[in-house]
């Protein structure tokens, strides 16, 4: 069910196997990157010019972004790529998209918490996805911008004040979660890490966000006090990015990489390919919360099956019932900050 080995056979293992693909397997995606030219977007953005998925690559950020898809532009791969500064551009950059990754926004500094970029991220957000209702209702969203348990609900209120809403096509990215799991892991192991998949729960910051170790294919075992250990480090690994950049950023290449996998994943499904299967944060009836993250089978209009959490162990349970009080705080503090604009 976890099984990743469709997730980046887009771009290969390194990289750069567009050229052994034929034009058969070139599919006609068309891709929207908002906040294209920042620490995120402009990684982002390469991986995904070079994926055959992707057939046109719109971008799109306040500034740099002619200049940004100018570079991509000269990369040897099919997709045509163009760059739109500015709001009054939104039109251009979104119309005919089908699949829309926003990784706009501040990154965190040391001493930062995720909620400490709210109230700015909140209105990058609020106004990209007015203008996603507008030009591009029927596209599937990806939003990485944080705090994503709060940018979800504020992305879809305001979907929803445009009659645009459709909970199945707004996805908060959670993959780096999933990435960095898988990655802890297969240390702690010394396995490949290519070759095992930890599905992520929850959310996407601090205690919610809750590792099923138990579910971890190839099956893993750990003692208890190693299990907390590992726990903490996938809780807690975005801040362990922050201090080693001393200041200078957040996570933003390992984001890259899972905003990547998630958008594949995406196009992947709007053309139909089976058992495509990402772990993303969702409009969900699976807790008591208005959303919540597990594992999703995707199809061509989103989200196909929600396969819910699963079997989980005692140490699991716990750490869901510590999530769902901070989750439904920050959903609500999404909600809230639609609702009172």
């Amino acid at each position: 069910m976890f099984s990743r080995s469709q997730n980046l056979v887009a771009i290969g293992r390194n990289g750069f196997s567009v050229r052994k693909l034929s034009t058969s397997t070139i599919r006609n995606v068309k891709v929207a990157v908002c906040g294209a030219s920042g620490g995120i977007g402009q990684p982002l953005s390469l991986l995904l010019k070079q994926s055959p998925l992707v057939t046109k690559l719109s971008l799109y950020d306040i500034v740099h972004t002619p200049g940004v898809a100018a570079d991509l532009s000269h990369v040897d791969t099919p997709s045509d790529t163009v760059g739109y500064n500015g709001a009054e551009n939104l039109k251009s950059a979104l119309e005919g998209m089908e699949v829309v990754i926003i990784p706009a926004g501040v990154p965190r500094k040391p001493g930062m918490t995720r909620d400490d970029l709210f109230n700015t991220n909140a209105s990058i957000v609020r106004d990209l996805a007015e203008a996603c209702a507008k030009y591009c209702p029927k596209a599937i969203i990806g939003i990485i911008s944080n705090p994503v348990n709060s940018t979800v609900p504020i992305a879809s209120e305001v979907l929803k004040k445009h009659g645009a809403y459709d909970p199945k096509r707004v996805f908060g990215v959670t993959t780096l979660d999933v990435v960095r799991a898988n990655t802890f892991i297969a240390q702690a192991k010394k396995l490949n890490p290519q070759q095992v998949n930890v599905p992520v729960i929850g959310g996407h910051s601090g205690v919610t966000i809750i590792p099923l170790i138990s579910q971890t294919k190839p099956s893993v075992t750990f003692s208890s006090a190693e299990l907390a250990a590992l726990t903490a480090r996938i809780q807690d690994a975005g801040t362990e990015v922050v201090k080693a950049k001393a200041g200078a950023g957040s996570a933003t290449l390992s984001m890259a990489y899972a905003g990547a996998r998630f958008a594949f994943s995406a196009c992947k499904a709007l053309k139909g390919e089976p058992n495509i299967v990402e772990c993303a944060f969702v409009a969900s009836n699976v807790t008591d919360t208005a959303y919540f993250s597990t594992p999703l089978l995707l199809g061509k209009n989103g989200v196909e099956k929600n396969l819910g959490i699963g079997n989980v162990s005692d140490y699991e349970k716990e750490l869901i019932k510590a999530a769902l009080p901070e989750l439904k705080k920050n959903i609500q503090k999404g909600i809230d900050f639609v609702n009172k604009k």
